[in-house]
């Protein structure tokens, strides 16, 4: 992120607990410390947009921080899971402006060395819309997701929270169990191993400290997600046994495979949408649910796209 914004011609500067991401990104011409009280104390002066990227676990204390140290700037995040840390910032850094964020856009990597200037361009950036978020906030924020080169999708911290549950995280958890029943077959079963597998288990290979803390953070989504999917395996295995077929199973997922890639080609219409508005933040999470997205700013609208 550091380097998008850098590159969109944004004055930016980070922290980390890393000393090696902290070297890299400074040997890379970033401004980067492992201070971030010093960090945070630079953007409280000079009124800039915070943003964290911490795993789950370590927000609140990243938050108190921010707090002491910032606590009237406005605020945003990358973390994957919105409605622990909507509830985390409202207990522990009040007085922030907060717009919620999460891009949909990453590798199995992580660090300094994992990233790249173009990693957003053309995905997906969640910014968060609540009852009380405030309509200039959150196109301060949004203004920043375009210029970083994504499309900002208006959601409530309850819908995003319910939709990466099926398309991230239990992604993440199907591909840990089939990367352990792979690895199970041994040295023949790794040997044969080729491309629907690595497809199917890609996402294994990412840190297990941060697959844990989205995908434990996120469980009250999460468990209604997994027992559809057991439900629907539970099926396919009794299919199997009794009459030998799995039609039904692999017909629903060709289906769903079909209507991804349907949504990826599918021809938009222009929407816009008047922040001044009093009905603005019902739009906006209309929109997002929908599947549409914001692109652009006119003067007090925001402009976007819909199927």
């Amino acid at each position: 992120m550091l380097r998008a914004a850098a590159a969109s011609g944004r004055t930016a500067w980070g922290a980390t607990v890393s000393e090696v991401d902290a070297d890299a990104a400074s040997r890379a011409g970033f401004e980067v410390i492992t201070n971030t009280e010093a960090a945070l104390d630079r953007a409280g002066e000079a009124d800039a947009i915070v943003v964290l990227a911490v795993p789950l676990p370590a927000v609140e204390s990243v938050l108190r921080q921010v707090s002491q140290h910032a606590a009237h700037c406005l605020l945003t995040d990358v973390v994957s899971v919105k409605g622990p840390m909507l509830d985390a910032v409202r207990r522990k850094a009040p007085y922030t402006r907060y717009v919620g964020g999460h891009p949909m856009a990453g590798s199995e990597e992580s660090g300094w060395l994992a990233g790249s200037v173009d990693l957003f361009q053309g995905a997906p950036w969640v910014v968060g819309v609540e009852d009380d978020t405030d309509l200039a906030d959150w196109a301060e924020v949004a203004r920043l997701v375009l210029d970083l080169g994504a499309f900002a999708v208006p959601l409530p911290a309850h819908s995003h929270d319910e939709t990466v549950a099926r398309i991230s995280h239990l992604p993440h958890l199907f591909a840990a169990i089939l990367a352990s029943v792979g690895a199970q077959g041994g040295p023949l079963a790794m040997s044969l191993a080729a491309g629907s597998f690595r497809d199917g288990t890609r996402v294994a290979g990412s840190s297990p400290e941060l697959v844990r803390a989205m995908t434990e953070g996120n469980r009250e989504a999460l468990l209604p997600i997994v027992d559809d999917a057991l439900g629907r395996l539970g099926a396919a295995r009794g299919s199997l046994a009794s009459t030998g077929g799995l039609a039904v199973t692999i017909n629903a997922g060709h289906e769903g495979a079909l209507a991804l890639a349907a949504e990826r080609d599918a021809l938009r219409s222009g929407v816009r949408i008047d922040l001044t508005a009093t009905d603005a933040r019902d739009g906006l999470i209309a929109l997002g649910e929908r599947g549409g997205r914001i692109t652009a700013f006119e003067t007090g609208a925001a402009v976007g796209e819909v199927s």
